[in-house]
């Protein structure tokens, strides 16, 4: 099963959305089924983690295509693996060379600033439309 725009709609008769300068839609699973479906989004984040290897790009060539940005989360365990942040940049960028990109750590904190003033500057550019 995946998530569609109904399952969304549904939930967020229950939420606050005035209360609300930005929402995230985590649709879970392999990065195929979030790439194939409009939940009525602004933009696709894809998230992936550098303990997921780096051939997420060229397994899932359709989620970054469709998507605006790419995180890299546990920036931090690059070395405990083989995963190689110049592939995966490489590869996503030959997908989609528009894609943003952001390197993070939630554990250290690298990288998180620059992704909160992107993401403030997303809600800021949206209330000016």
């Amino acid at each position: 099963m995946h998530l569609d725009a109904r399952m969304v709609t549904k939930a967020l008769e229950s939420v606050p959305l005035d209360d609300l300068d930005i929402l995230f839609i985590e649709n879970v699973g392999n990065l195929v089924c979030p790439s194939s479906y409009d939940l009525g989004e602004d933009m696709k984040v894809v998230l992936i983690s550098t303990t997921e290897g780096d051939d997420k790009p060229l397994k899932y060539p359709g989620m970054f295509r469709r998507s605006a940005v790419m995180v890299i989360n546990k920036i931090d365990l690059i070395g405990s693996s083989e995963f190689d942040l110049a592939t995966v940049r490489e590869n996503a960028l030959r997908i989609n060379g528009q894609l943003t990109m952001f390197e993070l750590s939630c554990r250290t904190g690298h990288g998180l600033p620059g992704w909160f003033t992107w993401l403030k500057t997303q809600v800021s550019q949206k209330k000016a439309e």
